[in-house]
């Protein structure tokens, strides 16, 4: 027997979920988490494959918008909550999934999906490329310390409760969003997350914390964090587990990391995910006692070329013909001449000889700005066609601030 692919209705959330909880480990989600994943998802958008009156394949989007070079919001499915089950694989679950919904997302008319892959092998195949990296860190806060810029002694700092200040942290993550490539305009509801504290993920540290950066009486900053106490024979050895953080300015970046490298009865600090040029970063007396690590994270494929080229910008002006292979999505296979610049772009088929030859995929890899096709052509994945297209496509796709995408979905 065949599988039946359908649009997931309210009524059979609980199955469609119990069956991705199940794919992932099987470990239950608090009722918190359960909840808050029940009133995000979006079920017109969500599709769910069944061998008779059972689940076995999950995928879901999310309506996002997300920042790209230029600060443009770029209407982007955020593929999500994607399983089979163990005893369909190898059956062609995944492939109708994808295809269904990369159909699905070009009907809408948006441009881009993206997703975090927890195999990235697995997405490949479909034109996702990792387009994004961050970095996870462990700093000994014992032996580093921070140079910070004039200004930092003015912000204040103060403890409140995490959703107390909820409304306040968000609009400073909102004035954020346009400045960094690979961010998400969060939609209502979504705010819930960051303040999401179910003891199960605490691994022994405190509730979640929070403090505010203040200047003039406005919330210029904000930090989450939670503490896990650790002692030994020789005294204290606590770890600060930061969440999340952001600030308007150099200064209120500076006085949160300060604070978070300086808080009593604590000997490190651990963070996951954080953008890979983050100004703390520059700021350390000794960044081999941060214990850099640098791992993948957003995924990025181009629904429609033209669009999704037409969407952002360029730091420096571009005119270039493209061949494009995708044989998933063959609508976007051929040629596309681009011109653009800072202000604005313009993509469209052509007939014009070709200057680069690319997957789809490699288009995704650099779309955001922080993966350069010089690399990809060096890596033989990029073919210059005309002398000096590659590295200038190269410069005009790259952003001054490194993409970062700043939770998962």
């Amino acid at each position: 027997m065949g599988t039946d692919m359908r649009v997931l209705q309210r009524d059979d959330w609980d199955q469609w979920y119990d069956n991705l909880i199940r794919a992932f480990g099987g470990v239950p989600e608090s009722a918190e988490e359960r909840e808050l994943w029940n009133s995000l998802t979006e079920t017109d958008r969500s599709i769910g494959a069944w061998d008779g009156d059972v689940c076995v394949g999950t995928a879901g989007a999310f309506s996002f918008r997300l920042s790209v070079p230029g600060g443009a919001a770029v209407p982007a499915a955020g593929v999500t909550m994607v399983s089979v089950a163990a005893t369909h694989r190898r059956r062609g679950v995944l492939r109708s999934m994808m295809r269904r919904q990369l159909d699905d997302v070009r009907e809408w008319g948006w441009p881009l999906a993206v997703l975090t892959a927890s195999e990235p092998p697995i997405y490949g195949r479909f034109g996702y490329a990792a387009a994004t990296h961050c970095v996870n860190v462990e700093v000994d806060t014992t032996r580093v310390r921070l140079s910070v810029p004039p200004g930092t002694d003015d912000v204040r700092l103060r403890y409140a409760a995490p959703a107390d200040v909820l409304d306040a942290c968000e609009a400073v993550y909102a004035r954020k969003v346009p400045g960094r490539p690979g961010m998400l305009a969060r939609l209502p509801g979504w705010e819930r997350l960051g303040v999401l504290d179910p003891e199960s993920e605490r691994g022994g540290a405190s509730p979640l914390q929070c403090v505010v950066a203040e200047r003039g009486g406005e919330v210029v900053g904000y930090a989450r964090f939670r503490i896990k106490p650790e002692w030994d024979a020789a005294g204290p050895k606590g770890v600060v587990v930061l969440r999340d953080t952001e600030a308007l300015d150099a200064a209120a970046h500076a006085a949160l990391w300060r604070f978070l490298f300086e808080i009593d009865l604590t000997s490190k600090l651990t963070a996951l995910g954080r953008p890979s040029d983050e100004p703390w970063l520059s700021m350390v007396s000794d960044i081999r006692r941060c214990g850099l690590r640098v791992r993948d994270s957003l995924y990025v494929r181009l629904v429609e070329v033209g669009a999704a080229l037409e969407a952002r910008t360029y730091q420096a002006p571009v005119d270039v013909v493209f061949e494009v292979e995708d044989d998933f999505c063959p609508w976007n296979a051929g040629r596309w001449r681009l011109t653009g610049d800072a202000k604005g772009a313009s993509c469209a088929r052509t007939t014009d000889a070709a200057d680069l030859a690319l997957s789809v995929r490699e288009l995704g890899a650099a779309y955001l700005g922080g993966v350069s096709l010089v690399s990809l052509g060096a890596a033989g994945r990029v073919r210059e066609l005309r002398q000096g297209a590659l590295t200038e496509a190269a410069v005009a796709f790259g952003s001054t601030v490194a993409p970062w995408l700043p939770h998962g979905f």
